[in-house]
């Protein structure tokens, strides 16, 4: 954990930096676009859906298309992480490199390059990953309501697993040949990545720093010099 709370601290510092913000820029646009985009969609498609086979009176339906716009925040809220981290996987070569090119020269030089095809079977990889994950999550999730925070707490772990394994396959598409990293270090990454979208504001900055805080992860355990 110490490795990965040092590799948070060296991608915060990363942040500032005018490539890494252009991409963040970027990113994060495309999200919410995406995000507004569908949301539209779902609230039109509803809309006309319940319009059009009659089945509540005026009044009714606009209370109903409040109710669809309350569910489409809250829905967006959830969804993001699965956007923004499918987003920032079409980016995530132009992060690495920014990041290894700055710190770690000489593993830059070694690595190869990610194209676009590649950068977009990741984001597919990362996406199915995520919903193949809480899919057989679920019924555990059904069963920690009663609690009333055991839903929350082990869907941070659930999802902590699967993005130190999404955040992991993006680093190492640049260095093909290097070992995959220990659980231990897996499991920190994706515990402070997914700890970060959970935070306000911080979850907008977050798909970023977990792919800066990957790289940094990768090369610290190599022993390269910071």
């Amino acid at each position: 954990m110490a490795r990965a709370v040092h590799a948070f601290l060296l991608a915060l510092k990363d942040l500032p930096q005018p490539r890494v913000l252009r991409v963040l820029a970027q990113s994060l646009a495309l999200t919410l676009l995406l995000l507004a985009v569908s949301g539209a969609a779902l609230f039109l498609g509803t809309r006309w859906a319940l319009a059009h086979w009659k089945w509540l009176d005026e009044a009714q339906l606009d209370m109903a298309g409040v109710l669809i716009v309350l569910l489409i925040i809250a829905g967006s809220w959830l969804l993001f992480r699965a956007v923004a981290i499918v987003v920032v996987g079409l980016f995530a070569d132009a992060i690495v490199a920014d990041v290894e090119g700055r710190h770690y020269p000489a593993a830059a030089r070694r690595a190869v390059d990610v194209g676009w095809r590649q950068n977009i079977g990741l984001a597919l990889a990362s996406l199915g990953r995520l919903i193949g994950g809480n899919l057989l999550a679920l019924p555990v999730y059904i069963l920690l309501l009663v609690t009333g925070i055991g839903t929350p707490i082990f869907a941070l772990l659930v999802n902590a697993l699967l993005l130190g394994r999404d955040l992991e396959a993006m680093v190492l598409a640049r260095h093909p040949g290097h070992a995959r990293f220990d659980r231990p270090a897996r499991w920190s990454l994706g515990l402070l990545s997914a700890a970060s979208f959970v935070v306000p504001v911080a979850n907008l900055l977050a798909p970023i720093l977990g792919a800066a805080m990957a790289v940094h992860m990768l090369h610290l355990g190599k022993g390269d010099q910071n």
